[in-house]
């Protein structure tokens, strides 16, 4: 099970380990690395070497010292899973939170990241009306209160689609952990800072792309943070989708994310054959 130090925390992830073009993915909020298993057994006849990993707070990450953190020490932490690795460059992405370290990712380390996939996620900061509704949901949360009419209620909206299973296997994981733990991670969701001003600085292949129902990441806020990136092409949108649409529709994110790593590879190796006089 590898883990590595990243400033005080142990970070937690998991490789394919096949000699290809790397793929890191991050999860969304109160997931873990294995929303991307489905993607993972789809993209296992590729050699696409697949690494996810555990944000703070999620899965088998913990907060370390301090659990103060923002989306920026999130992307160091994707940047020390790559040198725990040996992997000097790689495609970067998440789902939703996922998406705000690997934009970040790029911003800090432009030399690393040959693409960006940004599934159902955004650029921006939160809203004040969205400040005010995430923080009387989480006092809720990390409240005394039943559990699950909450759990109920929040997995149709990060989730989706129509597999009542695929939500069920999500609730039970929520009823059996500890409730309150989630606070650090839902105050470094709260306050995050925008990096919609800065996206002209990322020229790397980009794929935006979001469920067709996702009632988080709009159409508007994503047409928005595809118009600002020189490298996407438009927003890419799974019908019939929400905001998970990489755990209820995987084959067809699995499909644009082989499509992203390979234009990534082609755009990372064209200055090379130039410069050789090819």
């Amino acid at each position: 099970m590898p883990f590595v130090h990243s400033d005080s925390v142990n970070v937690h992830f998991r490789t394919d380990a096949v000699h290809g073009p790397t793929l890191l993915l991050a999860h969304g909020f109160l997931m873990d690395e294995s929303m991307f298993d489905p993607i993972r057994n789809i993209l296992a006849h590729t050699d696409i070497n697949v690494v996810a990993w555990d944000a703070r707070g999620h899965g088998r990450t913990g907060y370390g010292e301090n659990p103060r953190f923002d989306y920026w020490d999130l992307a160091t932490d994707g940047l020390r899973v790559l040198d725990a690795l040996g992997i000097e460059r790689a495609v970067v992405g998440g789902v939703s939170q996922g998406g705000y370290a690997a934009l970040r990712m790029a911003l800090l380390a432009p030399e690393r990241v040959t693409g960006l996939a940004l599934l159902d996620t955004e650029a921006g900061a939160c809203t004040r009306d969205e400040e005010t509704r995430y923080e009387n949901f989480f006092d809720e949360w990390c409240g005394t209160g039943p559990l699950r009419p909450l759990a109920n209620e929040l997995a149709p909206r990060i989730i989706g689609g129509t597999d009542p299973r695929i939500r069920q296997t999500w609730i039970t994981r929520w009823l059996a952990a500890d409730r309150t733990a989630i606070r650090p991670a839902a105050d470094c969701l709260i306050g995050r800072d925008s990096v919609l001003g800065r996206l002209g600085e990322i020229s790397v292949p980009a794929l935006v792309l979001r469920g067709e129902h996702d009632p988080t990441s709009t159409a508007d806020k994503c047409a928005r943070l595809a118009d600002a990136l020189a490298g996407a092409s438009g927003v890419r949108t799974v019908a019939g989708a929400g905001h998970g649409c990489a755990l209820t529709h995987p084959a067809q994110v699995a499909a644009a994310l082989a499509a992203l790593v390979t234009a990534a590879t082609s755009h990372t190796v064209a200055p090379v054959a130039v410069a050789a006089g090819i």
